[in-house]
């Protein structure tokens, strides 16, 4: 399996712990809750289903539908709707239970932290510690390079490579925060987390293509 079909199976899972849903209805939580998901599409997520109901961690049972002269009128079929069995509970716990290195990193902790409100706190404070620990390595690398590479630079460039190191910057201070939190018994009250824009930077280690913005 794939790392990102991973990191889908798992926010499947915890969506579908919440409650039973339809095909639709989870590409949508995906795309609006989980904001990592929204290059997903329905050619993704359906596999990922069947491979999951083959598995034993879900059913699919056939929901109601909304209008009862619809279906017939319009030739429709009842949707298909998503529940986790008890294996997949338990198997979505296990995952739950992973703190490991491929937590810390920026596609797979975006989704793990969305669930953090299912997770104890001694496994959320090791994914947290690690996501910093992994930034802060992050940004050593960045400085060195700048270090190295500054008076071969346009400034175009150099701002470029400034602004990726403020947006690694911002999120450490944030993590340090949520550290602060979880360590005071505050765990449910989370501090704003970065913006989208910076979330994306700080996958781009290198630079991508943009100017400078200022601090969210």
């Amino acid at each position: 399996m794939s790392k990102r079909s991973g990191i889908l199976e798992f926010a499947v899972l915890g969506l579908l712990r919440e409650s039973p849903m339809h095909g639709y209805e989870l590409r949508k939580r995906l795309n609006t809750s989980l904001g990592v998901f929204r290059a997903f599409s329905y050619g993704s997520l359906y596999p990922c289903l069947k491979t999951l109901v083959t598995q034993g961690y879900l059913v699919e049972e056939t929901g109601p539908e909304p209008d009862p002269l619809a279906a017939p009128l319009a030739g429709r079929r009842a949707k298909i709707v998503y529940r986790l069995t008890a294996a997949g509970k338990e198997h979505f716990e296990e995952l739950l239970a992973h703190s490991g290195p491929d937590a810390w990193e920026d596609e797979h902790f975006a989704a793990r932290f969305a669930f953090f409100g299912q997770t104890s706190r001694d496994v959320r404070m090791r994914v947290l510690e690690g996501r910093r620990s992994r930034l802060e390595e992050r940004l050593e690398k960045m400085r060195a390079s700048l270090a190295r590479t500054r008076e071969r630079l346009d400034d175009y460039t150099l701002e470029l490579q400034r602004h990726g190191m403020e947006s690694v910057e911002r999120e450490v201070r944030w993590l340090n925060e949520l550290i602060e939190t979880e360590r005071a018994g505050r765990g449910k009250q989370p501090p704003t987390a970065p913006s989208a824009d910076a979330e994306q930077d700080n996958q781009q280690e290198n630079g991508g293509p943009g100017m400078r913005r200022g601090p969210a």
